[in-house]
C-alpha cells in the first residue's frame, strides 16, 4: 500500500489543521493506522492510532484532548484533526499502516507515507 500525507502548513499557536493520509494500492480497511511526528534533532514519536474499523483510538498524552484521529475506509483515507496547536507540535507528521495492530511503536508499522510539515508559530 502507498500512503500520501497532506494538509500540513504554517499556523499560529491556538490554530487548527487537518492532516489527511490517502492510500492507494490496497484497501486501508485491512490496516491499523497511526500518525507519528518527528521534530528536528528528535526521535520519531507516536501521536495517535486507530483500529481497522475505527472503533478504537489511542493518543499520546501530549495531544490528548486536542487531536482527533479518524478514518473513512470508503475513501481510503485517515485524518488527524489538530486543534489548539502549540509551538511544540512543530514537526514533520507521518502516517503509517500496520497490518497486525495499531500500536505506538514505529518499528511495528509496515508502510509509511512521505511526511507533511506542520509549523506552529508563537
Amino acid at each position: 500500500v502507498q500512503l500520501q500525507a497532506s494538509g500540513g502548513g504554517l499556523v499560529q499557536a491556538g490554530g487548527s489543521l487537518r492532516l489527511s493520509c490517502a492510500a492507494s494500492g490496497r484497501s486501508l480497511g485491512s490496516y491499523g493506522m497511526g500518525w507519528f511526528r518527528q521534530a528536528p534533532g528528535k526521535e520519531r514519536e507516536f501521536v495517535a492510532s486507530i483500529s481497522w474499523s475505527g472503533s478504537n483510538t489511542y493518543y499520546a498524552d501530549s495531544v490528548k484532548g486536542r487531536f482527533a484521529i479518524s478514518r473513512d475506509n470508503a475513501k481510503n483515507t485517515v485524518y488527524l484533526q489538530m486543534n489548539s496547536l502549540k509551538p511544540e507540535d512543530t514537526a514533520v507528521y507521518y502516517c503509517a499502516a500496520d497490518i497486525t495492530s495499531w500500536g505506538t511503536i514505529p518499528n511495528r508499522y509496515d508502510y509509511w507515507g512521505q511526511g507533511t510539515q506542520v509549523t506552529v508559530s508563537s
